[in-house]
């Protein structure tokens, strides 16, 4: 019964940290909410044997390369229920709102959300939760050189999409 109730603290105190990380992702709050249950739910049959291994270190890193091959299947899954529209919406400038972080973050969402989710995935992952080439690598189970090119692709695109509102990003 233990086990149980250590799985219940790891989740209640990693559910809003991987939420984060999920809506970063995806893009979409409720989207985000299902991935973070359903990596929790892949944990929870396992757990005993995870709470053997690495440490807290490790089950969050094993948690977030849970959520991360749960986004890469679902969108998978998802391709075929795209709708198609017949204009496309505004772009988003943040010119007027250079003062609002929450504008800036919602420019920096639009413009993940406009890159394939693989793409996406590595540069949240490196960029955002500071991931090294390698970790980033073994969590999408792919090749240091992948990593490389996926982000170097997917930091062009970005820098195209967010035009002159990257340099209000980029500002510390």
């Amino acid at each position: 019964m233990t086990e149980g109730l250590d799985f219940d603290e790891f989740a209640a105190s990693r559910a809003r940290r991987l939420f984060h990380l999920a809506y970063l992702m995806c893009g979409d709050w409720h989207q985000a909410q299902d991935l973070v249950q359903t990596a929790l739910s892949k944990l929870y049959p396992v757990w005993g044997r995870l709470r053997r291994g690495d440490g807290e270190a490790g089950l969050d890193a094993y948690a977030r390369k849970v959520l991360l091959r749960c986004y890469l299947s679902h969108r998978r899954l998802r391709r075929s229920s795209e709708l198609a529209v017949d204009e496309f919406p505004e772009e988003p400038s943040i010119g007027a709102h250079e003062g609002s972080a929450a504008a800036l973050r919602l420019t920096l969402i639009e413009a993940l959300r406009q890159l394939p989710p693989r793409n996406r995935a590595a540069v949240v992952l490196r960029y955002l939760e500071d991931y090294s080439l390698e970790e980033t690598a073994e969590a999408m189970g792919i090749t240091v050189s992948a990593v490389k090119s996926l982000n170097s692709r997917s930091m062009t695109r970005l820098r195209a999409i967010l035009g002159p509102d990257r340099a209000l990003l980029l500002q510390d």
